[in-house]
């Protein structure tokens, strides 16, 4: 396994959970400490997996439609019948913003992130039947680099996530190093390839594998007949900013603070309510 620093990685260091936690365990904390994430089984009753469900198949039968009729099957790395990426559904559901900044969520990125605290992204990943493809080892951080590069990944399990249909696999300590060096493959872009000590993460409907941003991971293929539903929301600290660097080699910053996408959840470690969509 050969892994090379992202060239905005300067001078990264790890900064360890510490207690005393709202939510997390000791355990949980030791194993997010070490390797970068931790499953939380069993986080949302039936119930809640099927409201959100029910707001969020509409949408991406939306964007699969899309992906079919106006973008030729394919924009960077959906595939109509594959895999589709349904974005920012916040901005679309009082169900899901009020789900998003929820007590489970603040008191986890309390824990791992501090006291002031900011939805980053959220996204339903559908991965369709008979799906051959795997989705490439990255780290969230290598898409769009932020800063800082240390923020929270939620992924929720809408159905049983398995070995055979798609779920998560990490690599565990490399989470430390900071993010890695990416590059652009044909299904995204990849950090490593092949590497040792990667765990399959298997997780039933309504848990939670949550990780963080810099840690590797990847889905594998989906065989079975049926889809594989995931929810991802992430969480970074208020005052976080993505770095893109310009064609002259200046960087530029952007504050990740959209005012209903990227709502604060904690300011001093209280609980802010999510404001109404637009």
């Amino acid at each position: 396994m050969h892994a090379t620093l992202h060239p905005l990685n300067e001078g990264f260091t790890w900064t360890p959970a510490r207690a005393p936690f709202r939510r997390l365990t000791p355990e949980q904390a030791q194993r997010w400490n070490q390797d970068g994430f931790f499953v939380l089984e069993d986080a949302l009753d039936a119930e809640t997996v099927r409201a959100l469900v029910s707001v969020i198949d509409p949408c991406e039968a939306e964007a699969e439609a899309m992906l079919r009729a106006r973008l030729g099957g394919r924009w960077f790395i959906a595939r109509a019948g594959e895999i589709t990426f349904s974005v920012h559904l916040v901005v679309r559901s009082a169900l899901l913003r009020a789900f998003c900044g929820g007590a489970l969520f603040r008191e986890l990125a309390h824990d791992v992130i501090g006291p002031d605290v900011r939805l980053y992204w959220d996204q339903a990943v559908y991965k369709k039947p008979e799906t051959p493809a795997d989705f490439p080892w990255h780290q969230d951080n290598g898409y769009t680099f932020v800063e800082p590069q240390q923020y929270l990944t939620c992924w929720i399990a809408l159905t049983d996530a398995t070995e055979a249909n798609g779920c998560p696999w990490v690599v565990p300590g490399l989470h430390r190093l900071g993010t890695l060096r990416h590059w652009m493959t044909d299904l995204g872009w990849r950090c490593l390839d092949d590497p040792s000590g990667a765990l399959a993460v298997p997780v039933r409907a309504g848990g939670i594998v949550v990780f963080s941003s810099l840690t590797p991971h990847r889905t594998g293929p989906n065989r079975t007949d049926a889809v594989r539903k995931a929810y991802i929301v992430q969480f970074a600290p208020d005052g976080a900013r993505t770095v893109s660097v310009q064609d002259d080699g200046a960087r530029c910053l952007a504050s990740c603070d959209h005012p209903e996408r990227q709502f604060t959840i904690l300011r001093d470690g209280r609980p802010v309510i999510a404001p109404a969509a637009g």
